[in-house]
């Protein structure tokens, strides 16, 4: 019976550990599954930044080109002033020929009167 006793201790022994190498393999496992997908998520992190620095290079882009079209369209309020001007010279200009053309045709119907009929 001495003898069944260590047996049954290098048996109990061998069972703790293989559970304990079970138990380490599947701690390791499970570690090695958490830093698989921590590396994961590290390598879609860089690429998720690239996307946006090429985000933040086309916004600055687009930035300047609005400061260009802005201080392009600012020249061309100038211009619209000017077309302003003209527009209302050239209204005045169509009112002061409008009377001229009353005063032409009312001088122009005296003279043919005139002519039809002569003074004595």
């Amino acid at each position: 019976m001495a003898d069944k006793k260590p047996e049954v201790a290098d048996e109990l022994a061998q069972s703790l550990n293989d559970l304990f190498i079970s138990l380490s393999s599947m701690v390791k496992s499970e570690l090695q599954g958490t830093n698989n997908m921590l590396e994961l998520l590290d390598k879609m992190n860089v690429r998720v930044g690239e996307e946006y620095k090429g985000f933040g290079d086309v916004a600055s882009g687009l930035r300047v080109f609005v400061e260009q079209l802005k201080n392009k369209s600012g020249n061309f309020d100038e211009y619209v002033q000017q077309i302003d001007a003209i527009e209302q010279q050239v209204t005045e200009f169509e009112a002061v020929i409008s009377v001229l053309d009353r005063y032409v045709s009312l001088v122009e119907s005296r003279v043919q009167s005139v002519y039809q009929h002569p003074p004595p």
